[in-house]
């Protein structure tokens, strides 16, 4: 099982520092085979030590160069960072990052040799359209996506789910994970509302082969639960 922590904009390089000290020390009890992945923001990576992955939020799709306010592979480099996550949802709408723009981005770091956890999800319009609509709109997020690539991991958020404390249920995370797995032969992450409470739930599910978690993961002692629950 894989649970990832996204940190998006919280969290400083002092409280990561301590975040991870507390969890690399809890996650000696964790289940073998278990793996624990950790995004923090850009201002917080460096060289840390632990039973877990570090992986940027975002970069640039060059090594360095004359991008303003970016980070490219050499600044990951620096760290030994060879993970990222690619195709939020926050990131394709805030940022206003469209498909071909992600799928740009995505050729570069598998061209790179990175880890990708590559996130897909729709609007509660699309949910409420009916599975056919939701399975329509997921997979056109893999439009110029290598899907075999052997260092993909796909996380599946529902936007509608993402910081609003409603988890999708069972039946909607199980039948949409089943469609996913039908196209995608690689690990497939939940992510939205996923905390305490529901973990347990969640990840004992078909086809869940792990969490990708927001703002319960920001406070060490309940991320490390999810973990060792």
């Amino acid at each position: 099982m894989i649970f990832a922590a996204n940190f998006k904009t919280n969290h400083t390089r002092a409280s990561t520092r301590t975040y991870l000290k507390v969890l690399s020390e809890k996650l000696s009890a964790k289940r073998t085979g278990d793996r624990v992945m950790v995004f923090p923001p850009a201002t917080a990576l460096d060289s840390y030590k632990g039973s877990f992955t570090i992986g940027a939020q975002n970069a640039y799709p060059a090594q360095n160069g004359a991008f303003t306010g970016e980070i490219g592979v050499e600044q990951l480099e620096e760290f030994g960072i060879k993970s990222i996550l690619i195709g939020h949802s926050e990131r394709r709408e805030y940022m206003k990052e469209d498909q071909e723009t992600v799928a740009a981005k995505y050729s570069f770091f598998m061209e790179q040799g990175f880890e990708i956890v590559y996130c897909i999800g729709e609007p509660l319009e699309v949910r409420e359209a009916g599975e056919k609509a939701v399975a329509d709109y997921l997979l056109a997020q893999f439009e110029g996506i290598d899907t075999a690539y052997e260092k993909l991991i796909v996380a599946y958020e529902p936007v509608w789910a993402i910081g609003t404390g409603r988890s999708a249920t069972v039946e909607e995370i199980s039948s949409t994970h089943a469609v996913l797995k039908q196209h995608v032969k690689r690990p497939l992450l939940y992510g939205g509302s996923v905390k305490p409470a529901n973990i347990r739930e969640i990840i004992s599910i078909d086809g869940v082969d792990g969490v990708l978690v927001g703002s319960a993961s920001l406070d060490v002692e309940s991320f490390s639960e999810m973990i060792l629950s």
